[in-house]
């Protein structure tokens, strides 16, 4: 019926001379009858990207929400931009009125090229970037996420079944490294503006109604077709995206936690341990590239894998074993501590407790005394021990106590040094990859979650001695390509990165 609107609706455009007429054969083939049923139709099983991860398997024992999905789940299509290499799928419940999206993360060439730039764009196209109150987001993930953006909203829309509007559908947005990046921006968008199809990422241009351009095409004149309605907005939206690196600026930042709760229902950013990729692009400050900030939107949730739950076991023999600890941490939720993936306060009072100076002036002002006549009086026995106490302290020196003496905090210090070692030795790109995350979410819903292997109850971890536990994340990690072998391809294919 829409169909046909639209093509009377053009016809009536229309107005050259009539040149001859044409006879149509119309035949109506009826639908066998049939069973229909959508529990008749074949079950689509959610895989993993890697060889060995089964998702939809981890997600089934763990029965977290049984009314998220439904058997009817179909995978609808994915859109694959050639040039920016962003590539996001759509997938589907009718039963349910449920539609899910997945940004597919770094797996390209292209990718990588768009993940290793740090310059910023404004987020709504045409606003001054220079201004420093500008809603600010990472050039590459604009431009990869502008480039199908615009063609995944129109899809989205054809995606509910016939009578029936977005705005009685669930949207799920989710997403892994670059892809985590790229649903973060696509939910800020349909968060504050609607499901607006008539252009890509937010603009000052207003939007171009879809129906006036395929009018005006036809015609060759331009049609005037009237305002069109708002965009649609879907019944809720949320996002939960895996290891994605920051995507703004404080602003943008800002921005997006202003619209949880009005716009966006549930956000927040699952990061798996010391992965890196969740703790770049770092904020620059320099001469040639000023002053570039970056930070985080919405609350992270830490996650964990199994090897950090094995631990000493008390008594004389010293083995170890695994047990069960604290393998899920939210953001605002689980306690108040600060969040470790945050970069924080940098700056701190070079004489504050715990920095070098704080505590060389503690040691003095330990040998000064308490104000009384004998407390001053010098003896050179005093001043030894005071000199040998802050030679002692001296020769405890460390990279946190040479950053504190020029106010840097020794905390972030420490956070700062424990970043780099995991990026040189290369631990902090492994727990980034798919197989860490779906070991620390199997963790999460009480299974022990390796690639190739069958799903176990943690309790039988616990009853398993740890070499039997090693010897099965060995055994998971060789069902798999070897990672080196990864990086070789990637950086034989892009040579610029």
């Amino acid at each position: 019926p829409a169909g046909a609107a639209v093509g009377g609706l053009l016809g009536s455009i229309y107005e050259g001379q009539v040149r001859g007429q044409v006879e149509v054969k119309l035949k109506y083939t009826p639908i066998p009858p049939g069973d229909l049923r959508l529990k008749e139709r074949n079950r689509y099983e959610v895989k993993g990207g890697l060889p060995g991860i089964e998702w939809g398997q981890l997600y089934e024992k763990s029965s977290i929400d049984s009314s998220l999905a439904s058997d009817d789940l179909e995978f609808c299509c994915a859109v694959l931009h050639d040039d920016t290499g962003c590539s996001c799928a759509i997938y589907r419940s009718l039963e349910k009125r449920l539609i899910c999206l997945s940004f597919r993360g770094t797996c390209a060439p292209i990718d990588l090229v768009t993940d290793a730039s740090i310059a910023q764009s404004a987020w709504v196209d045409g606003e001054d970037v220079e201004d420093p109150d500008t809603v600010k987001i990472h050039t590459g993930f604009r431009k990869s996420l502008d480039s199908i953006s615009r063609r995944l909203k129109e899809l989205m829309l054809a995606a509910v079944a016939p009578g029936e509007d977005l705005s009685d559908y669930d949207v799920l947005v989710t997403g892994h490294s670059l892809g985590g990046a790229l649903a973060t921006s696509f939910v800020m968008d349909v968060a504050e503006y609607g499901m607006d199809a008539g252009r890509g990422l937010p603009q000052l241009e207003p939007s171009e109604p879809w129906w006036s351009s395929i009018a005006s095409t036809i015609t060759g004149k331009k049609v005037q077709m009237g305002a069109p309605p708002p965009p649609p907005r879907p019944k809720s939206l949320k996002m939960y995206n895996f290891g994605s690196p920051r995507v703004g600026n404080d602003a943008f930042c800002r921005k997006f936690d202003s619209l949880v709760g009005n716009g966006i229902d549930e956000a927040y950013r699952i990061v798996n341990d010391q992965d890196a990729v969740a703790r770049f692009p770092r904020t620059m400050n320099g001469l040639a590239l000023g002053n570039i900030g970056y930070d985080h939107c919405g609350p992270t949730v830490l996650i964990t894998e199994i090897e950090n739950q094995i631990s000493k076991r008390d008594g004389n023999d010293g083995a170890s074993k695994f047990q069960k600890s604290e393998m899920l941490w939210i953001e605002g939720e689980s306690n108040g501590a600060a969040c470790p993936v945050r970069d924080g306060e940098a700056l701190s009072d070079p004489l504050g407790s715990g920095s070098l100076l704080g505590d060389i002036n503690d040691i003095v002002g330990t040998f000064q005394g308490n104000g009384n006549e004998e407390d001053k009086t010098f003896s050179f026995s005093k001043l030894g021990n005071m000199a040998e106490k802050v030679t002692g302290r001296l020769q405890k020196l460390n990279v946190e106590d040479v950053a504190s003496i020029v106010g840097i905090d020794k905390k972030f210090t420490q956070r700062e040094v424990k970043f780099l070692r995991s990026i040189f030795s290369g631990e902090g790109l492994m727990h980034h990859m798919e197989d860490r995350y779906y070991q620390g979410m199997g963790m999460c819903s009480g299974y022990a979650a390796l690639p190739g292997q069958e799903l176990r109850p943690l309790e039988e971890l616990e009853a398993m001695d740890v070499a039997e536990i090693e010897e099965a994340i060995n055994e998971s990690g060789n069902n798999m390509s070897s990672y080196e072998e990864q990086y070789k391809v990637w950086t034989e294919n892009a040579p610029q990165v």
